[in-house]
């Protein structure tokens, strides 16, 4: 299973965001959605993001896949400072070397399983590669339905184009926003199965926002938030475990 890996580069760091704070709203009003916040994610490791309501985590995502920018700090992928890019560069990096995973599957219904997934490719003008291409359809379990649209499928099957889709470019990190939200227990089972399978089998690097703690136990590592700030983390997290810290968030 995934035998073609993504090229190495130097930089051992996929995602980096050294002191980024964002601030929302009018110079009278200000929302500080961000604090301060610096954290690296390596290569090859599967990171959850958990917090209470308002705690920054979308924000935190946003500004780390380069949907949003910092009022201040900056952001890294691998040896890419995104906060210095321009719209027209952010937008070829975010298409070229981030996949996105979110909870609504975002598949275009006129176009079959394979077309879908490999529709970034086509947006970049990337000639696709029809190994790889059934190479990742095979791994997430849709080798036998490449020619079938989004509507004959479940929904779990569904964020598995999705997860097939974010994984063509063979980005520098994939990020998901509460991939398993829509879906039922035994679906978000089988679709978290995955990305770990694409963790430990293709040294991706998953950056993942949950609210979940099952979710969350799937990461090695879970960060959190809370006001816009670095709340602590937690290691080889069980769902448990997990639970309970968000318990007791309020107290860091």
């Amino acid at each position: 299973m995934f035998r073609t890996a993504r090229s190495a580069t130097p930089v051992d760091g996929s995602i980096r965001l050294d002191s980024v704070s964002k601030v929302y709203g009018s110079a009278k009003s200000p929302v500080q959605a961000l604090d301060a916040v610096s954290i690296e994610l390596r290569r090859g490791t599967f990171t959850a993001v958990m917090g209470p309501s308002g705690s920054g985590k979308s924000t935190f995502l946003n500004c780390a896949a380069g949907l949003d920018r910092p009022t201040s700090g900056s952001v890294w992928l691998g040896d890419v400072e995104l906060s210095n890019l321009d719209e027209i560069q952010l937008t070829e990096v975010r298409r070229e070397r981030i996949g996105f995973i979110f909870q609504a599957y975002n598949l275009l219904s006129s176009l079959t399983v394979e077309e879908n997934v490999s529709l970034p490719l086509r947006l970049a003008d990337r000639k696709t590669d029809r190994v790889f291409l059934r190479e990742v359809l095979t791994a997430v379990g849709l080798g036998e339905h490449l020619k079938r649209r989004p509507s004959e499928l479940s929904g779990g099957q569904q964020q598995r184009v999705a997860v097939a889709r974010a994984l063509i470019t063979r980005p520098d990190a994939v990020v998901a926003d509460e991939p398993t939200g829509a879906l039922d227990s035994r679906s978000s089972k089988q679709v978290l199965e995955l990305l770990r399978q694409v963790v430990d089998n293709m040294g991706q690097t998953v950056l993942m926002v949950t609210h979940d703690p099952v979710a969350a136990s799937y990461a090695d590592s879970v960060v959190f938030l809370a006001d816009g700030r670095l709340a602590g983390e937690m290691r080889s997290p069980t769902s448990e475990q997990v639970a309970s810290r968000m318990t007791h968030l309020g107290e860091w």
